[in-house]
């Protein structure tokens, strides 16, 4: 009999283009035309304090801060359009850079005219180091010197340019994560990475504290990075681009740039932890990279409580300058020839399984916490789903590093053969679902499809419901499964598939002879799925599949386990920790995010650690770090 312990997700957060994760706003957005009037009220309203359309102020009232009062019903009616137009893929944002007049330096080669030499002003102040030996100086007018060549200047100047590519999944228009705590010159990435990390711990309906109380200080884990690092002015563009711009390097640019730095500043800033630390980067699988590293600590033992998470803020010009070099991105000319149109369509730009032309790059910080069973079972924590599997594979041998491979066929097929023997042959046929990574490439929605089909034939699987989150919120490179995830608890939540609206139909080359892939929101609350496959494929040969299992299916694992009248007592203690969540998403939908941000604080004097033979203990952790460990290899030494 197995006592391998089951890692429950019991508190999950994070911001994107639809929003924020907790309380499922996110995940409402997408399916906001499918929601009941008041939910789409809270939504919308939710929305509008986030992004400063409004103000929450007293009597359940907003004002628009001209003086007129709304009611949340009115909010929700007169503000939904606005919302629309303010979240999900759009036009990129001045806020990120002028996309029709992007920055950039153009070569120039200045000489005298008629073949003499060239003579020009400068102060002294300016003059490089050292000076050319085609240069002459002399005295200038106004204490400036003057110089004379005989030689051709290649200089640099300031010019403009149009990009080509211009849509992009950005935070909701007017959210600003850095106005929220004092971000001290923080790179965006880890403005995300705070807002997003404290957004989960608010979620879980019980004080950190507790859970730190409940277990030893070694037994917390983070897992958190990014892909492509912290790329803008105060982290390494800024590190890359000073000298160049005539500035100087800050002693910040290259720390702050680091592509592990959102588990140093959660594990610094937000949860004050000393446990376990680190970052796995699988370029578009990497969330799930990091998720497999910490549910293999929690089965093992290792761990009690993990944070898992990934932040990215790609929307610049270096990196979608980048990913267009690679013909990736879906750029405004391709964008016109696939709707024959001279406008493009930014709202429909990532089409996965449609008529597609490459991926819309997005942002995005999510973070979920998973305990063991046993500990989510006394703390009383709420349950969201279970993760009971990730596997990852590389592709084999390559010609192109970008092209798919073998892999993911082990990952996916992998997954789906382990959770069937977790949840049995007929809830693999009939209750479960797919999240695929559609990228909204030509390359993707084939392959990927193939994948899916020829699986589901293996397995006996004649209807296979299949979602695709990155028409929404774009391709968020390392969150890019966690918004997978955060849109798989909606759907348990709320029982609907969010559809790939954004396509007029599934493309001819699409392999889906037993996929559901639909164009609107699919309602399975008949029929609510038990698991969700979470499938990314990487650059390079990063492929990943994870099986979700919801809440429903994860109590009647827990209450076979306990038994039925521990399980009463468990929904009992839970009852709390829903109230105290339900408050803080009430709080956070008045726009009141309490960002975590300890700067300073609560730091541990180290002259103050205690030592034992058998332990150690640490100044503010009430449980101590335990030294009694055996020898694993007993077998092998005298």
């Amino acid at each position: 009999m197995s006592n391998t312990r089951l890692p429950v997700i019991v508190g999950f957060g994070g911001f994107n283009a639809a929003g924020r994760s907790s309380g499922h706003q996110s995940y409402r957005r997408m399916i906001l035309e499918s929601l009941p009037s008041d939910q789409v009220a809270d939504t919308v309203a939710g929305l509008a304090t986030l992004t400063g359309m409004v103000e929450a102020i007293d009597g359940g009232k907003y004002s628009d801060g001209q003086g007129k009062e709304y009611t949340k019903a009115q909010v929700g009616e007169i503000y939904k359009e606005a919302i629309e137009a303010a979240t999900l893929i759009r036009r990129v944002e001045t806020s990120h850079f002028d996309p029709d007049a992007t920055h950039w330096h153009k070569k120039m080669s200045m000489s005298a005219v008629g073949g003499s030499e060239l003579t020009f002003e400068v102060s002294r102040k300016h003059l490089p180091e050292p000076i050319p030996s085609s240069w002459t100086l002399s005295e200038g007018e106004g204490g400036k010197v003057r110089v004379t060549l005989s030689e051709p200047l290649d200089i640099k100047i300031d010019s403009y340019r149009d990009f080509p590519v211009k849509s992009a999944g950005q935070l909701p228009t007017g959210f600003d994560p850095s106005a929220h705590y004092n971000s001290r010159f923080h790179p965006r990435g880890l403005q995300m990475t705070i807002l997003g990390a404290s957004d989960a711990v608010h979620s879980l309906g019980m004080p950190w504290e507790k859970i730190v109380d409940a277990v030893r200080p070694d037994e917390i884990g983070v897992y958190s990075g990014s892909v492509l690092s912290q790329m803008d002015e105060y982290s390494n563009a800024g590190l890359a681009q000073s000298r160049m711009k005539g500035a100087r390097v800050s002693s910040k640019q290259l720390a702050m740039g680091m592509n592990t730095m959102p588990a140093d500043f959660v594990n610094a800033y937000v949860l004050g932890s000393v446990g376990v630390t680190g970052s796995a980067v699988g370029a578009c699988a990497t969330f799930l990279y990091t998720l497999r590293q910490g549910i293999e600590d929690i089965q093992s033992g290792r761990r009690r409580v993990v944070m898992v998470g990934a932040a990215e803020a790609p929307v610049n010009p270096e990196f979608m300058e980048g990913f267009d070099a690679m013909s990736a991105l879906a750029s405004d000319a391709n964008l016109k020839h696939l709707d024959g149109c001279d406008i493009p369509n930014y709202r429909r730009a990532s089409r996965p399984f449609g008529e597609n032309c490459g991926f819309v790059i997005g942002e995005s910080a999510q973070y979920v916490v998973l305990m063991d069973d046993e500990l989510a079972f006394e703390l009383g924590a709420d349950i969201y789903g279970a993760v009971p599997n990730v596997y990852i594979n590389a592709d084999g041998y390559k010609k192109s590093i970008s092209a798919p491979g073998p892999g993911n066929y082990i990952t996916f097929a992998k997954a789906v053969a382990a959770t069937q023997a977790i949840i049995g042959e007929q809830a693999i046929k009939e209750r479960s679902v797919v999240q695929a990574h559609g990228s909204s490439t030509p390359a993707n929605r084939t392959s990927e499809s193939l994948i899916f089909d020829r699986i589901a034939k293996a397995f006996g699987i004649e209807h296979w419901p299949v979602g695709a989150v990155k028409a929404y919120v774009g391709h968020t490179i390392g969150p890019a499964s966690a918004d997978q995830l955060i849109a798989t608890l909606g759907l348990y939540q709320h029982g609907i598939l969010p559809g790939i609206k954004t396509i007029d139909r599934v493309a001819d080359d699409v392999h889906a002879d037993r996929l559901a892939i639909s164009n609107t929101d699919v309602d399975l609350s008949d029929n609510p799925p038990v698991v969700s496959f979470l499938n990314s494929k990487g650059f390079g040969g990063n492929n990943a599949t994870a099986s979700v299992l919801s809440a429903s299916y994860t109590e009647s694992m827990l209450a076979k386990r306990y038994g039925k009248k521990a399980f009463s007592e468990y929904a009992n203690r839970r009852e709390g920790t829903r109230e105290v969540a339900q408050q803080y998403v009430e709080k956070a939908n008045l726009g009141q995010l309490d960002a975590i941000y300890r700067f300073g604080e609560g730091m541990i004097d180290e002259s103050e650690i205690q030592f034992g033979d058998q332990e150690m203990s640490i100044p503010s952790f009430k449980n101590s770090v335990s030294l009694d460990i055996p020898n694993p290899f007993d077998d092998m030494v005298e």
